[in-house]
């Protein structure tokens, strides 16, 4: 017992010897600096040093004892010991390797009593070998936070409870109902599996380095009665949202052009205007004004008519993914279509 309970003092030592202060800027950087550690704009690192938020946050997710939970970002762990206070037990994702370092000296009784666990790299390449947990927290940069959320639903991936911090602009359309100027794929495709609130507004000094733009916390919890979408539903969402400017009809016809196979023969046109009077949908309405249940029941509809290419530019390719899908679109068929 006493060599075991010596190492522990020890590891907890050198531990609470590295740990930042976390509620203060300047002792950040300085401690960044130490190590030689520095600040990545690219991916968004601007660590919440507003104690009551991170306070506020942790509690939205309403762990248990024994809870597990992902952390995207930890990056030097304060959300990670807000987690593990409450009893989470925390998988943190994490991509700086310098920060890895550090996490895994902060955290290093806790991980060799297994409350932490640390997965080095992109998320967005790392989520999917990960174990499950029910809950997911994170302070996500404008550059994943979309595609991150989309993976996860159209990957399956759903979780109890999410509570994450986004910037502003990001919240307003992961929370936009039909007909709001916000809405978007990434609205719909949210809406297709959770119910979501903004529940606390953040300006930039709560951050260090404080960001230009102003930031939300958004907590989502599943929908009460789900209507499981087909597998074409999130290509097809993506294609909606393609072109805003541009008629459902339109936006429809194009993705059909590049995704669907008719079965019986005949033309294209006919077989999309079928498919959206059988659901009474206006082809000369736009994406935005549509409910989810509506979209999933033109996609329903349009397997009647169609099957489907999978290995197309709109399986990979969409807003809420950031790629150039949609942009080619705009810019090669303004005219045709």
């Amino acid at each position: 017992m006493l060599p075991s309970i010596k190492v522990q003092a020890e590891i907890q030592d050198e531990a609470q010897d590295l740990a930042p202060e976390y509620n203060s800027g300047p002792a950040l950087r300085a401690f960044l600096e130490a190590r030689g550690f520095s600040f990545r704009k690219k991916w968004g690192q601007n660590f919440l040093i507003n104690p009551s938020a991170r306070a506020a946050i942790a509690d939205k997710l309403e762990l248990s004892a024994g809870d597990a939970v992902w952390e995207i970002g930890a990056g030097l762990g304060a959300m990670s010991a807000e987690l593990l206070r409450r009893g989470g037990i925390v998988t943190a994702f994490e991509v700086d390797a310098g920060f890895c370092s550090a996490l895994k000296t902060i955290f290093a009784r806790e991980t060799a009593d297994k409350t932490f666990r640390l997965i080095p790299g992109d998320a967005l390449k790392t989520w999917e070998a990960a174990e499950a947990a029910p809950f997911l927290l994170g302070n996500l940069p404008y550059t994943i936070a979309a595609p991150l959320l989309g993976n996860f639903i159209e990957g399956g991936r759903l979780f109890r409870r999410i509570v994450v911090t986004v910037q502003k602009e990001v919240a307003w359309r992961m929370t936009a109902r039909p007909g709001d100027k916000n809405y978007a794929s990434i609205s719909a495709l949210c809406a297709s599996a959770y119910k979501s609130r903004i529940f606390m507004n953040l300006k930039g000094p709560s951050f260090y380095p404080p960001p230009r733009v102003d930031s939300a916390s958004v907590r989502f919890e599943p929908l009460e009665s789900r209507r499981a979408p087909p597998p074409v539903f999130y290509p097809l969402v993506r294609g909606l949202f393609a072109a805003r400017r541009k008629t459902l009809a339109n936006n429809l016809e194009y993705f059909l052009s590049r995704s669907g196979i008719l079965k019986n023969g005949g033309k294209l046109r006919d077989a999309a205007r079928a498919a959206l009077e059988s659901c009474r949908i206006a082809g000369n309405c736009r994406a935005e004004t549509l409910e989810v249940s509506e979209i999933i029941g033109l996609a329903e509809a349009l397997g009647n008519y169609f099957d489907w290419n999978t290995d197309d530019e709109w399986k990979s390719g969409d807003e809420y993914r950031h790629s150039g899908s949609h942009r080619r679109y705009r810019r090669t068929h303004r005219k045709s279509v």
